[in-house]
């Protein structure tokens, strides 16, 4: 697993994440989120969602991992989108992902 796919484990067990996407799109909207994954194979109606949610709030967005990658980080089944709600975190993972690491 990846280091980026570790810290986003780490992220999950210390609570700085949403996870799905009603609660995301619901941590968008109160400017909770500020770094959101999306699955590369999530449905086209998901992807059109959050893309043109992530670009209107200028929020990054990361397509890299599939929905069995993302669960098996987070620990929880099915994970299609999930938003991080910790600046630090976000540095760290927007930092990891440039290196592809």
């Amino acid at each position: 697993m990846s280091k980026e796919l570790n810290l986003l484990g780490i992220a999950t067990r210390a609570g700085k994440i949403t996870s799905g996407e009603p609660l995301t799109l619901d941590g968008m909207k109160q400017r909770k989120v500020k770094l959101v994954y999306l699955a590369s194979d999530a449905g086209n109606s998901t992807k059109k969602r959050i893309r043109d949610k992530t670009t209107t709030q200028s929020i990054p967005l990361i397509e890299t991992y599939t929905t069995e990658e993302l669960s098996i980080a987070t620990g929880a089944y099915n994970r299609v989108v999930l938003g991080i709600t910790d600046n630090g975190f976000k540095k760290k993972l927007l930092e990891l992902n440039e290196k592809g690491t």
